[in-house]
């Protein structure tokens, strides 16, 4: 069973068993959430989003109509998500560019992400980055624009799932 917060405004009906929703999310029809997810404080999903399972998405974390994160994403607060390359106001894309997270990868604070990317296997993102281009599966990333700092050749700190 699901815990979905008395403050919370979840318009989905596609969230997962065990997933935990904390006050003042919001959560848009359609959006599809995975099973024992953790969804922080201020978070917004819009409905065009799909979740896997055992996600974390920490407090103050948007998520836009064309995002894609698959299992075991940690994702931490203040990440910034976009989807739209050249935005102007009340003109809008018939299709947005979203952003994919592949499995067991992990976004510092305060990451900035750019329209279309896509962060790869296991990746790692620094705090504060600012991620102009695809980052490759086990790769380390931080500063603006975000570089490779080396690549992990162990896939897991901790115990992973699917390795």
């Amino acid at each position: 069973m699901s815990f979905i917060h008395p403050l919370a405004d979840v318009a989905s009906s596609s969230i997962g068993e065990g997933t935990r929703v904390w006050q003042f999310v919001v959560i848009l029809k359609g959006a599809l959430i995975g099973k024992e997810c953790n969804i922080c404080a201020q978070t917004l999903i819009e409905g065009d989003v799909v979740i896997g399972d055992r996600v974390t998405l920490k407090s103050g974390v948007q998520l836009w109509d064309g995002t894609r994160i698959e299992d075991d994403v940690f994702i931490g607060p203040n990440v910034t998500f976009t989807n739209d390359p050249y935005p102007r106001s009340k003109e809008y894309l018939e299709q947005f560019s979203g952003i994919t997270i592949k499995r067991n990868a992990s976004l510092g604070a305060n990451a900035t992400l750019l329209p279309g990317i896509t962060v790869g296997e296991h990746a790692m993102v620094g705090a504060g980055s600012v991620v102009t281009k695809d980052v490759p599966a086990h790769a380390v990333v931080a500063g603006n624009p975000a570089k490779i700092l080396r690549y992990e050749k162990k896939v897991c700190i901790r115990t992973c799932r699917n390795n």
